[in-house]
């Protein structure tokens, strides 16, 4: 059975006990999965709900949603999690897959990809019920959509779901802050009881990173407004981080490789504001309800924006064109690296983030002007 639109919405499956979700990918990644996921524990809540991941998944979602039940790390497999093409292991997925078959899965879903690699992998498990998504010439599963790019992925996510008639009024179910993750921040990172704004500026994608000066005006209108900055970045960012407090004419904190996944997610939690480039530092920030403005390339903004406005804004650059060789990179990408985002201007930005930033500071929780940083 493939879903199309104008069919009737699929039927809940029967007598559905243990669920596998194939998602092994980045942390953006995740929090666009959120939404198909509550659907999924809503329809069956008495089912197992297992994520096929990656390691910082199982360390990350240790006790933190009741979204999921277990994870499971993959090993490299071609296509799923590693480079289609790496030369992995084999005896190792074999020997994966069979410990998978025993759990003896009611319904697996697909949620990664078009499906040339991760329906065949999905299909090796041997689940009672098989969903996903399905690109031309990839494996066949009971229940499929066509995978169409440039959709937004929080409801791509959500229609596959649906497919096993998973329904849900939460486009944005929270990601709970822990304990752990507070005694984190608090060690590393102590900060004083004042109003924060966090500037995330890296991206995995160099072609999303917006620059370090425009970062750094868009920090210094935010200190003035009385923001403490605190600008973040992963162990690989710490660059970025000192370039931009280094730029800022005002005074900011370097949160720079001091903090894990867990650290990062109380960090963001407590901002008032966070403003970052697209990446996995601003979909965690929606998904522990902090407001935000993130700074898009074009058809990035189709797949990863987020499905409500009240407390996020987006800059958006309609570049096509690279600026070193001139190809367009909407469906194939040149060798090049630049920013295909530095069309946005800085006074673009610090204006949205200021509009968010008095939003904050007019509501009851509003803390006492940041101290002076020396």
């Amino acid at each position: 059975m493939t879903g199309s639109a104008g069919n009737a919405p699929p039927a809940r499956f029967a007598e559905v006990a243990t669920i596998a979700v194939l998602r092994p990918n980045g942390v953006g990644d995740f929090v666009f999965a959120l939404p198909a996921l509550a659907a999924l524990r809503e329809t069956y809540p008495q089912a197992r709900i297992v994520l096929l991941g990656k390691p910082w998944h199982k360390v990350f979602l240790d006790g933190r949603t009741p979204l999921v039940d277990e994870v499971v790390a993959l090993p490299p497999v071609p296509g799923v999690g590693a480079p289609p093409g790496a030369i992995c292991d084999e005896g190792a997925i074999d020997s994966f897959c069979a410990l998978l078959r025993r759990r003896n899965f009611d319904l697996a879903c697909q949620m990664f990809g078009g499906g040339r690699y991760s329906n065949p992998f999905l299909l090796r498990l041997d689940a009672r019920h098989t969903i996903g998504l399905r690109a031309p010439g990839a494996a066949a599963l009971e229940r499929s959509l066509p995978y169409v790019p440039w959709h937004n992925e929080r409801l791509r996510l959500l229609e596959v779901a649906a497919l096993a008639g998973a329904r849900t009024a939460a486009l944005e179910p929270p990601l709970p802050v822990l304990e752990r993750d507070e005694t984190e921040l608090d060690e590393h990172l102590p900060l004083p009881p004042h109003p924060l704004a966090v500037l995330s500026p890296g991206a995995s994608d160099a072609r999303r990173r917006w620059s370090i000066d425009r970062f750094a005006e868009v920090g210094d209108a935010l200190v003035r407004a009385g923001a403490l900055v605190v600008v973040q970045g992963s162990a690989d960012e710490r660059q970025l981080s000192a370039g931009v407090v280094a730029a800022m004419r005002m005074p900011a904190l370097d949160a720079g490789g001091l903090l894990s996944l867990d650290g990062l997610a109380a960090l963001l939690r407590r901002a008032e504001l966070v403003v970052a480039s697209d990446s996995g530092p601003l979909h965690l920030a929606h998904a522990v309800g902090t407001r935000t403005v993130g700074i898009y390339w074009l058809k990035n903004l189709f797949v990863s924006g987020p499905l409500t406005a009240a407390g996020h804004r987006h800059a958006l650059s309609l570049r096509l064109q690279c600026p070193v060789c001139g190809s367009e990179n909407l469906d194939s990408r040149c060798d090049h690296d630049p920013s295909f985002v530095d069309d946005v201007e800085a006074a673009e930005v610090t204006e949205l983030a200021l509009e968010l930033w008095r939003d904050a500071q007019a509501s009851p929780a509003a803390l006492a002007p940041a101290p002076e940083l020396r």
